[in-house]
């Protein structure tokens, strides 16, 4: 507990003085030095699937077909629970503003005890239902068998990876993220060898790649909780042993903190799973345009995430400081930062276009939607930057009912709306600009938000 009760600024809202030039250029390098190892770790981890796929494909394609179902199953049970991180630097991040650094390495602890526990739970879920879940999600009888072996073995990895998004967590509230880029390059590194090694050096097939990827994450994970112990021994050199233990009281609270951005990023799954729904139903050239344009927005949701998530750590600091000035400073330093880099990333999309859909369909017909489609995407992007941003302020203050709550409303939005797109006779343009509607949606609530000042609260926990 904070020995000073947290204190919400109440002061009327208010357009605050342009800050001198020194202090901007202090903002500007804090959100560099965060962002772009951050971006780099955000890309490396996508790289994992990619050299599986790469590997498994010259197998044959029942495996590629089965690893890639295995895959978008092992994706969503991992994602859901990116709140690991995202509360998790939040939480450190607090604690380091307020000059308590044994506490924040206490509360990254709870946070990979959590990870742990989740982990665990998981893998006794799906061992007994691989079949179930494989069978549920459509794969051939042809791919089944081996969709079900990479969940099976890939699922021993889960806990690992789980650790490793708190631990991520952890090393961002540290104000660090370039250790995370460091150690995902690593477990790419080692991936991409025991892979090639596993599955055609000792002839174990899909087996081989998913007992690569376990092996790897499990490397990370261990990697990242020596750095833990390194730094406890350091902190507290003769009481760090009780520093790492499991603490029901914090793991607790860890879950507390948790369950809204669970419900905010359940939220905005079940909205990528509506689009691609109503995509689907449009026809086969519909959903194949769909898919390379998420692959689009995803790939720029990377460069905007990172962004966010030197918003969690800088915030979270300023507001453990006690410093409301400075938080809000720094908030809109970062909206100016998200608006330029969301437009340039548009632009961007604008002059690529021609080149997307050679890259990937020889189609004509996709190749047109696609264009659209992409075309809705570039407008859209200083709108993301903004959101992205403010989510990635709103994160670093703890304020995770109102991120909750906001995307709850922007579901039931963008719902109706979507599923009204083959009613009405739209097509893939339309469905995407229901999906730039869901965006103005949560621009909406999150400047709100952001200018109303309710997510100040200063002091070392909120």
């Amino acid at each position: 507990m904070s020995p000073v009760p947290p204190a919400v600024d109440t002061s009327a809202p208010r357009e605050p003085a342009r800050p001198p030039a020194s202090v901007r250029r202090r903002h500007d390098r804090e959100i560099v030095a965060l962002a772009l190892p951050a971006f780099g770790a955000l890309v490396a981890e996508p790289l994992f699937v990619m050299v599986d796929s790469a590997v498994v494909g010259h197998l044959g394609t029942a495996q590629l077909a089965g690893l890639g179902v295995a895959a978008a199953l092992l994706t969503t049970a991992v994602n859901i629970f990116v709140f690991l991180a995202y509360a998790t630097t939040a939480a450190v991040a607090r604690r380091v503003g307020a000059g308590d650094l044994p506490a924040a390495l206490r509360q990254g602890m709870d946070g990979i005890w959590l990870a742990l526990l989740i982990g665990v739970l998981v893998i006794a879920a799906v061992l007994p239902t691989a079949p179930g879940l494989v069978g549920f999600f459509g794969a051939s009888h042809t791919a089944a068998p081996y969709a079900s072996t990479y969940l099976r073995i890939s699922s021993l990895g889960i806990p690992a990876m789980l650790m490793v998004l708190a631990a991520t967590g952890v090393l961002r509230g540290l104000q660090d993220t370039r250790t995370p880029l460091y150690v995902a390059v690593g477990g790419f590194t080692v991936n991409a060898g025991l892979n090639a090694a596993l599955v055609y050096g000792a002839g174990l097939g899909i087996a081989g790649s998913a007992w690569g990827t376990v092996i790897a994450q499990n490397g990370m994970a261990a990697v990242y909780l020596a750095m833990v112990v390194r730094g406890a021994r350091a902190q507290a050199p003769g009481t760090w042993r009780s520093m790492l233990r499991p603490d029901a009281a914090g793991i607790r609270a860890c879950a507390r903190a948790g369950v809204p951005l669970l419900v905010r990023t359940i939220s905005l799954r079940a909205v990528l799973m509506i689009a691609t729904a109503v995509a689907a139903r449009l026809g086969d050239t519909e959903i194949a345009a769909h898919q390379i344009t998420l692959t689009v927005w995803s790939l720029l949701a990377f460069a905007l995430d990172a962004i966010a998530i030197a918003g969690q750590a800088i915030i979270g600091r300023y507001l453990g400081a006690s410093d409301a000035a400075g938080a809000r400073a720094a908030c809109n330093r970062m909206i100016q930062w998200g608006l330029v880099c969301g437009a340039a990333l548009g632009l961007l999309v604008v002059l690529a276009r021609p080149l997307v859909g050679p890259l990937f369909s020889s189609d004509p017909a996709v190749r047109h939607a696609l264009a659209s489609a992409l075309l809705v995407v570039a407008v859209a992007q200083p709108v993301c930057g903004v959101v992205f941003v403010l989510d990635g302020v709103l994160m670093g203050a703890g304020d995770g009912p109102y991120l909750a709550g906001s995307m709850l409303v922007t579901l039931a939005v963008f719902a109706p709306v979507a599923f009204a797109v083959p009613a009405v006779g739209g097509g893939l343009t339309a469905l995407w600009w229901a999906m730039g509607l869901m965006m103005l949606t949560r621009f909406a609530a999150l400047w709100l938000r952001s200018r109303s000042g309710r997510w100040v609260v200063t002091g070392a926990s909120r």
